[in-house]
């Protein structure tokens, strides 16, 4: 089998919701969430064995409502975090959730097994949004100890405090957006720079960074995008580069400390664009996907930690080479669409890298494939040697 064929593993619900297991750093594991209005939904734990190229899972019940959002804590495996509609009513609410101590470590059952012995999440806590509203995601802070949490709930930012195992939430503070017009939270991030004070969030066409113990504005991208702001993404290499994505097909990067002009603008896309991730490891990778139905893999080089490539030493280099390499490293290597990923039929409302593995990546499409794919074994080894 070619090693850079696809992966595809199909689940017969509606998805819209996929996150890595952040802990985990040693197996290749994602998350799955479903929608589905008629049946219990699910949260597929998808265990990805690289060296026999297939996939093994388990279900978990998830019987509150549709899965909007998913996120896992980055210090506990068997954490995780949902975004839901109830039932019953058309309000969305989040909550915090431990798998069965046994799936954490990733026994499974392969894919054709029956889903019989199907288990259910343990609920920890409510992350009450009464007086709020509706939860568009949920962020755990990246480099903390799983305790930090910020919600985002119609123009409400809440900073909430995971107690007692967390099997308590507790609102530490909060902020909401003052204005006129549509004020909404479509999504967020938290920076993993400037010890994890600073979280950036889109509503409308606007982008916008906050500090997090002032709960005040601290930039602001007015008309980031012609349309809806869909996803952001910090450069986790660069301090102050943001990647947003949104309805008016685009992509843009964006220095914060200049926020008049983007430092870099994608259109690749001909329709929504949902997602943007940049790759852990290597940040001039850049994945995106859209309700044209394409995963699309971007090399960002010109914008990256690594504009010129690797510099290399000059003990190495006999003399002729000496110059010739100079003007080599000297000169930028261009910015370029890797590969374009066409195994979708539907909307692609989710791409995410492993945690475990920075050469491979998942994406998600509304009729509930997810397809797991690598990055070109040939761009790699130009990355590493």
């Amino acid at each position: 089998m070619e090693d850079d064929a696809p992966v595809i593993y199909g689940l017969e619900f509606q998805a819209r919701a996929l996150t890595p297991q952040t802990a985990e750093t040693d197996a290749i594991r994602f998350l799955v969430g479903t929608q589905s209005l008629r049946y219990d939904n699910q949260i597929h734990i998808i265990d990805f064995d690289d060296e026999n190229n297939i996939i093994n899972k388990n279900v978990l019940l998830h019987q509150v409502g549709e899965i909007w959002h998913i996120s896992t804590s980055p210090a506990d495996k068997g954490i995780l975090a949902t975004c839901y509609n109830k039932n019953t009513k058309v309000m969305t609410c989040a909550a915090v959730w431990r798998m069965p101590k046994e799936l954490e470590s990733g026994s499974h059952e392969s894919p054709d097994d029956s889903s019989s012995n199907t288990q259910t999440l343990e609920l920890l806590c409510h992350l009450d949004n009464t007086a709020h509203g509706n939860m568009a995601c949920v962020m755990w802070e990246p480099m903390g100890d799983g305790k930090k949490i910020i919600s985002l709930a119609d123009n409400n930012i809440l900073l909430w405090d995971l107690q007692e195992s967390s099997t308590k939430a507790v609102l530490s503070s909060s902020t909401a957006l003052e204005g006129k017009g549509q004020l909404k939270f479509t999504s967020g991030r938290w920076s993993p720079h400037h010890n994890c004070t600073q979280i950036a969030t889109a509503n409308d066409t606007t982008v916008r960074g906050w500090d997090t113990r002032s709960m005040r504005q601290i930039y602001c991208i007015e008309n980031a995008h012609g349309q809806l702001v869909r996803d952001l993404d910090f450069n986790p290499n660069k301090q102050y580069y943001l990647a947003s994505c949104g309805d008016d097909c685009k992509v843009k990067f964006w220095d914060t400390r200049n926020v008049t002009e983007p430092v870099k603008t994608l259109e690749e896309h001909s329709h929504w664009v949902w997602n943007v991730r940049y790759n852990h490891s290597h940040d001039q990778l850049i994945l995106t996907g859209s309700s044209d139905s394409r995963v699309i893999l971007s090399n960002m080089v010109s914008i990256s930690s690594e504009p010129f490539g690797h510099m290399v030493d000059d003990d190495e280099l006999s003399d002729q080479e000496d110059q010739h390499q100079e003007d080599k490293i000297k000169e930028p290597l261009q910015d370029s669409v890797i590969a374009t990923y066409e195994e979708h039929e539907d909307s692609v409302y989710a791409v995410e890298w492993s945690s475990a593995d920075p050469w491979l990546f998942a994406s998600l499409s509304y009729d509930g494939r997810l397809v797991i794919n690598r990055v070109p074994r040939a761009l790699k080894y130009h990355i590493l040697l």
